[in-house]
């Protein structure tokens, strides 16, 4: 009884697990622990690359290997993607790469005494859901999905909540066996910095750009993938005097790159590495040209940013682009060569504009980070 009482008293301790330092699963992990301090400073938080922890060797290889899959040849990954053959091909893999990391987990877990467990990615999800059940231990376990797509590697009976991007996705949750009462359709996390009302005077002016021209924001999430040198290429043969914002992320051999082309193009054209005020860009786009990865997506949706998706990587990204598409708030092409044609369109089209903002504020979950920050401190 008495430890029990001094369980309540003292902060509570939460342990947010992701795989990847610069990828949307540590960014939501990032929003969440944010809003759980805005509203009880006290908690004691350990964010934690959780495939890093547990193999710090086949991360780097895994990593390699996934970012060559998908640059490379796309199409092993979509076969791949929530695939029902692979996932049960992978079934008894999957146990034993959750069986033998079981250890470390529980000298973490010893160690910190958390009072639940949040993951932002299937990996380290799997993970805790089998250290539950092989060690008998009652520790709530809330899963948080970055993508418009409930895939089979998120399936398991020991996780006491999800949080889905959508209500479309809960209902496909829903029909992979998961109890409604343990689904919440809250949104994907995202810093709440992009929610405040922005001094667009302030930013043009401290970024030294005309408000009169159309911004066009360039990004390929944090690791500036994507074909953007040549979307850039072909927006040179823009009719409109635009202004394009590259993020290149931490490609700096794309940096490098558009660095030394820059000088030859004629439309304006301002270069950005890896950088932490994104919200600010996005603020005073026109448009924005970018992967749809889960957390920008949800970014762009709360600022009710018209988006151009050009030649979406299968899997996740084709799902989240599917997702958008369907409800009208983004525009896709294939063909990175013609997005001068879609760029042109828009911007001589303000009611299509006016269509693709209307319908991205309409899905947007901008209170998403303090919703989950909310249940998780009630749990």
């Amino acid at each position: 009884m008495k430890e029990k009482f001094n369980s309540l008293m003292r902060p509570k301790r939460i342990i947010l697990m992701y795989i990847s330092e610069v990828s949307g699963h540590r960014s939501a992990t990032l929003a969440i622990e944010k809003a759980i301090k805005e509203l009880r400073p006290d908690t004691e938080i350990l964010n934690i690359n959780a495939f890093n922890y547990t193999n710090p060797i086949s991360e780097k290889v895994i990593n390699r290997i996934y970012m060559e899959v998908i640059k490379r040849t796309p199409k092993i990954w979509d076969y791949l993607y929530d695939n029902p053959s692979v996932v049960k091909a992978l079934a008894n893999i999957k146990k034993y790469v959750h069986k033998s990391n079981s250890p470390k987990l529980k000298k973490l877990f010893d160690s910190f005494h958390p009072d639940l467990v949040v993951c932002t990615q299937a990996f380290p999800c799997g993970m805790v859901a089998d250290y539950k059940k092989t060690y008998g231990v009652n520790l709530p376990l809330v899963a948080v999905l970055t993508d418009y797509i409930p895939h089979a590697y998120w399936v398991y009976d020991t996780v006491d909540y999800y949080i889905t991007p959508s209500e479309d996705v809960s209902l496909r949750l829903g029909k992979k066996g998961i109890a409604a009462e343990k689904i919440r359709s809250y949104g994907i996390p995202f810093d709440h910095k992009f929610n405040r009302k922005a001094d667009l005077e302030g930013i043009f002016n401290k970024l030294k750009l005309e408000p009169q021209k159309p911004v066009i924001l360039i990004m390929g999430g944090g690791q500036g993938l994507g074909p953007i040198k040549t979307i850039v290429k072909s927006l040179e043969k823009s009719k409109h005097d635009i202004c394009e914002l590259i993020v290149a992320g931490t490609n700096k051999k794309l940096l490098n790159s558009l660095k030394r082309k820059v000088k030859k193009y004629k439309k304006e054209i301002h270069l950005f590495g890896f950088i932490q005020n994104i919200h600010e860009l996005m603020q005073i786009a026109s448009l924005i040209i970018s992967k749809p990865g889960g957390v920008t997506t949800a970014e762009v949706l709360s600022m009710g940013l018209p988006m151009v998706i050009v030649n979406p990587i299968p899997g996740q990204e084709v799902n989240n682009t599917t997702f958008l598409t369907h409800k009208g708030a983004a525009v896709k092409t294939d063909e990175p060569q013609d997005v001068y044609q879609i760029i042109d369109g828009l911007l001589e089209n303000k009611t299509k504009i006016e269509q693709l903002k209307c319908a991205a504020l309409k899905i947007a979950k901008p209170e998403a980070s303090m919703d989950i920050a909310k249940l998780l401190l009630s749990l």
